[in-house]
């Protein structure tokens, strides 16, 4: 606890407290932060133990440089008693009809080859016609709402629980183990960014999975083998194999599109 120059006692505040946990997050240093930023290192250590309150543009620019993506950058406003200034418009919006254009157009270019849209929490936006028919070679029923094209609805299918449940894709991936190995890695990196309480539960669930070992918790710091980590699938007999290539939108200011990701599939074999 920091003492001010009368001698009293302060309380870290709820925005210092945040402001604190993102910069050890990032493992910087409050002179490093502060170069970064351009904030002085002696503002940064007021802000985090109490002693001053951040104005907006200086909590930008500190989340700026700690690479806190959009939705945690409105609670640090929040914390600070500031209005959230990024929105969160759903995809259904008028005002997002260019946004479900460009999506639909990249996943059709695709074809005709996979491709998917997805949120944050890997729960599917939106599919194409191969990934919808890849669905169907593995499921009696591929779920109901994945209509090529479509947004779907809430709530939405969600890509690690088809890879992770016994009753969905898992039982086609012949190389199960190191693609939920990579996937878990993922997930642990996407929380790392945005300590987001929903990522963690999804964990925990993935986690309980049958035949998911308990040390898969902790995240994999050996790289894995190889250029790529390719999906071997046993589609009706016959072995198909894929890589992937995840594509984000360019300097987005809307939390939703921040938290969106296109993921296009690829032969992970050269043509005979």
């Amino acid at each position: 606890m920091a003492t001010a120059a009368n001698g009293a006692a302060c309380r870290p505040s709820a925005v210092g407290t945040l402001v604190r946990r993102w910069r050890e997050s990032r493992r910087l240093s409050q002179l490093a932060l502060g170069l970064d930023a351009d904030v002085s290192p002696r503002h940064i250590s007021f802000i985090e133990t109490g002693r001053a309150r951040p104005s907006p543009s200086v909590l930008l620019a500190l989340a700026t440089a700690l690479d806190v993506p959009l939705r945690e950058q409105n609670a640090l406003l929040q914390a600070a008693g500031y209005p959230p200034v990024f929105p969160a418009t759903p995809l259904d919006d008028p005002a997002m009809a260019p946004v479900r254009t460009a999506i639909e157009l990249l996943l059709r270019q695709h074809e005709p080859r996979s491709a998917i849209a997805f949120d944050r929490r890997w729960d599917l936006v939106m599919v194409n016609s191969a990934y919808s028919e890849l669905l169907a070679l593995t499921f009696d029923e591929p779920p109901a709402d994945l209509v090529p094209f479509r947004l779907t609805r809430e709530p939405r299918p969600n890509f690690l629980r088809l890879v992770f449940d016994p009753r969905g894709v898992r039982r086609t991936i012949v190389n199960w183990e190191s693609v939920a190995r990579a996937l878990l890695n993922d997930v642990h990196r996407a929380l790392a960014r945005s300590h987001d309480p929903e990522l963690q539960r999804l964990l925990d669930e993935l986690m309980s999975y049958p035949g998911v070992p308990k040390q898969w918790r902790e995240p994999e710091l050996a790289p894995p083998p190889g250029a790529t980590l390719a999906f071997e699938m046993n589609l009706g007999g016959t072995l198909a194999r894929f890589f992937s290539a995840v594509t984000t939108l360019g300097k987005p200011q809307d939390v939703t599109l921040d938290e969106l990701y296109i993921e296009t599939f690829f032969p992970a074999d050269a043509p005979a």
